[in-house]
């Protein structure tokens, strides 16, 4: 079984092997659906959902047991340096997973040329960037045409970087509801963001394979702080839910844990803020 490969019991867990496990992942879901439902008129609209939906089954039991096993691990531990510390390793298994999602989605985008693929990403991609034209953006950036890189609306860099948080935030709770309801339902935030990422890629590498590594590292840059606020978002919700349903409200134990869950939330927060400013006052000053 694939899910075998990440068994989180094991060490290696936080290792670059998860690279290699997302890119894995990614492809298999991206081929699995443009082979399996390319021709169908209906589901093939929808493509791009059906793509994060097999990459949930795919991930899904490894994230499961992982946020269960951190929860265990949250009932001894106290403070933020040791909080941190003992979520750390948990924390890189995600960034590395969700590297090599954004690797692979963007080199079978471009590969493929399929419209149908990440459309609704690429719709998301088109409501951040351009907000008063989103269909012509759709349009314009869309395997049914030639791409042509034409600029938005500007608007002032203190704004956007309001809309951004703004923006985040709303992604965060989001994330932090998610794992509530479904402690390992944050999947679907790892794997639509990077999604979205590779369409964005796409459009900034004009669809050109050789352009890729310079993609992912203009969106890297703030990218990794902000999903990896997102992560530890993902964990506190987990760990909270899991530690209730463990120790109930009245133990000492679940206090730990809700302590342990606010500095999470908090750390998440301050990332998030990070994050913003990179992408609005220090990524354009090496990428147009």
């Amino acid at each position: 079984m694939l899910e075998s490969l990440i068994n989180p019991q094991r060490k290696e867990r936080g290792s670059v092997k998860m690279l290699f496990v997302g890119m894995l992942y990614a492809s298999l879901s991206l081929l699995l659906v443009k082979w399996f439902f390319g021709a169908d008129p209906v589901i093939s609209k929808y493509s791009g959902f059906v793509v994060i939906a097999f990459c949930i089954m795919f991930t899904l039991p490894f994230m499961y047991y992982l946020i269960k096993q951190e929860e265990e691990e949250d009932e001894t531990i106290e403070g933020i340096y040791r909080v941190w510390k003992s979520h750390g390793d948990a924390l890189y298994a995600f960034m590395w997973l969700f590297l090599g999602m954004v690797i692979a989605f963007s080199f079978w985008n471009i590969v493929l040329e399929d419209p149908n693929l990440f459309n609704a990403q690429l719709e998301t991609y088109c409501q951040i960037n351009s907000p008063g034209d989103v269909m012509g953006c759709v349009e314009r950036y869309s395997f049914n045409d030639s791409p042509t890189i034409t600029g938005g609306a500007m608007i002032g860099k203190e704004l956007r970087l309001l809309s951004i948080i703004e923006n985040n935030v709303y992604v965060m709770i989001f994330t932090l509801l998610f794992s509530l309801i479904f402690g390992a339902g944050a999947i679907f935030i790892l794997a639509w963001n990077a999604s979205v990422i590779s369409a964005a890629i796409t459009v900034f590498t004009k669809s050109e394979i050789t352009n890729i590594p310079v993609g992912v590292l203009r969106y890297m840059i703030h990218g990794f702080p902000e999903i990896a606020a997102y992560f530890v978002t993902a964990l506190a919700g987990g760990i909270f839910g899991v530690g209730v349903i463990r120790n109930g409200v009245g133990d000492h134990r679940f206090l730990r844990v809700l302590e342990n869950t606010f500095l999470l939330l908090f750390t998440a927060i301050l990332i998030l803020l990070v994050a913003a400013v990179i992408e609005v006052y220090f990524t354009p000053l090496f990428f147009n």
